[in-house]
């Protein structure tokens, strides 16, 4: 018989539902996972990887297009397979959600396939008719694509889903929210060929990004052939005989556009329904679980982690939430986590990766505090593998605190930047100053020299600018 009585239980399958269920289980508890659709969650199968796949897929053709530009003679005329493509980014995911599945059997962790509800006392109520019970119980819910009431759903209108899976490539796209998900479906769609129009209602694109970088961002796409409006809303649509008609409302300036296919990408609501959170003095706000730097919830016993728990909505967020919360919950040391510290990545073409405060916090924060702050740039223009590599476009840019060398942000635009952007988040982790990195010895020639410029730059020492 299956056993339901367990030290932990975990809800939600996700990057930090599944890492919180090993991390008990290493610790020595007895551990299970329920999950109601698949392993690895959102993420791992309709998030973070299939995309990334599409992504890859799509930095292949435009290499390949590119192909003479680097001496390859007879490369032809690259031409994107979009069913091969898909149906790689399937195979991406469906392989890493059998690793999940592995990783659960190995450490001993039981799952069960269903949804669950708390119901007091350290229960849950399974779907399937069983009843959990657990000292601890972690909500590891996730969240879903936000709908907007001017744009349902549909055929032709998609969220991440949909948009992960299309069977032909649209001729003209429409991509509702300029953040990290739009941006990354208009860059590969717009690789592929679709001719694609960004749209955002604030500023500028990805505007959780410091602005001169998202300024940079901007003119990339647009020198793409990416049409980008911003300070632009969406008030109305309605299908057409082969696509979607909307009216878009641009500071109070009307038009209209007509597109085969509309991506929303206007941000995310938790998932809070049915957990049973009502009998429970666990708070919602704005969709969003309430807790504290330990993921503790005002419900004794039951924690939250992930984007269920807010902002910022990243895996690895999650990930780290749900290690800090095991070892907290078995008694050992642990400590909240900064969201200064927590790397952003988007993987358009180019990436663009940031750590920390953007310049004109910074500034702001300083102006507070009576102090001022150093900031230093380097183009990727002056580093000698970007430019063997022909990726030469680009910034890093680094803030410092003027008076005690803190690195208080750092900013990267360029095709690699997601990769590059753990040298500074190791670096504000180990509260490493300005004369740390400029001791720092970077190998050469590498992409990683401008991280060392851009903090020798901010100092007056740059070497190569």
């Amino acid at each position: 018989m299956t056993k339901t009585t367990f030290d932990l239980v975990v809800v939600g399958g996700g990057p930090g539902g599944y890492v919180a269920a090993i991390r008990a289980a290493q610790l020595g508890m007895s551990v299970a996972l329920v999950e109601r659709a698949e392993l690895g969650g959102i993420c791992l199968n309709w998030g973070c990887i299939p995309t990334k796949a599409l992504l890859h897929s799509a930095t292949v053709l435009r290499a390949c297009r590119e192909a003479a530009h680097y001496g390859v003679a007879g490369a032809g005329e690259a031409r994107p397979d979009l069913a091969a493509m898909v149906a790689r980014s399937r195979k991406v995911a469906g392989r890493l959600g059998q690793g999940v599945a592995h990783l659960m059997k190995k450490n001993g962790v039981t799952v069960f396939a269903a949804s669950a509800k708390l119901s007091g006392g350290g229960r849950l109520a399974l779907d399937n008719g069983r009843t959990l019970s657990a000292k601890h119980i972690i909500l590891a819910t996730g969240a879903r694509a936000r709908e907007l009431p001017a744009l349902p759903l549909g055929e032709r209108v998609w969220a991440y889903r949909q948009a992960l899976v299309p069977t032909e490539i649209p001729k003209s796209l429409l991509v509702v929210g300029a953040g990290a998900i739009g941006a990354e479906f208009a860059s590969f769609y717009r690789a592929v060929g679709a001719e694609v129009t960004l749209i955002d209602m604030t500023a500028e694109i990805l505007p959780q990004e410091d602005a001169e970088i998202s300024a940079l961002a901007r003119k990339a796409f647009e020198k793409q052939g990416i049409r980008v409006l911003t300070q632009c809303a969406v008030t109305s649509s309605s299908l057409t005989a082969t696509g979607v008609k909307v009216t878009l409302d641009r500071q109070g300036q009307r038009s209209e556009l007509e597109v085969d296919r509309v991506i929303v990408a206007a941000g995310i609501v938790g998932n809070v329904e049915n957990l049973g959170l009502e009998q429970t003095r666990v708070k919602v706000e704005r969709t969003h679980i309430v807790t504290d730097g330990l993921c503790r919830t005002a419900e004794p016993g039951v924690y939250a982690i992930g984007d269920v728990a807010g902002a910022p909505w990243l895996a690895h967020k999650a990930s780290h939430e749900a290690v800090l919360c095991v070892e907290a919950i078995a008694g050992k040391p642990a400590h909240p986590i900064d969201p200064l510290r927590i790397p952003a990545c988007t993987y358009s073409y180019p990436q663009v990766a940031s750590i920390g405060m953007s310049e004109a916090r910074a500034r702001e924060h300083a102006a507070k505090t009576g102090g001022d702050i150093r900031v230093g740039k380097f183009t990727f223009a002056g580093n000698g593998k970007a430019i063997a590599m022909g990726e030469d476009q680009g910034l890093v840019k680094t803030v410092f605190d003027a008076k005690s060398g803190e690195l208080l942000g750092a900013h990267i635009i360029h095709p690699e930047a997601s990769e590059l952007i753990t040298g500074y988040g190791v670096a504000a982790s180990l509260e490493a100053t300005e004369e740390d990195l400029m001791h720092t010895v970077f190998a050469h020639p590498t992409l990683s020299e401008t991280l060392h410029e851009s903090v020798l730059s901010a100092f007056g020492r740059a070497l190569h600018a």
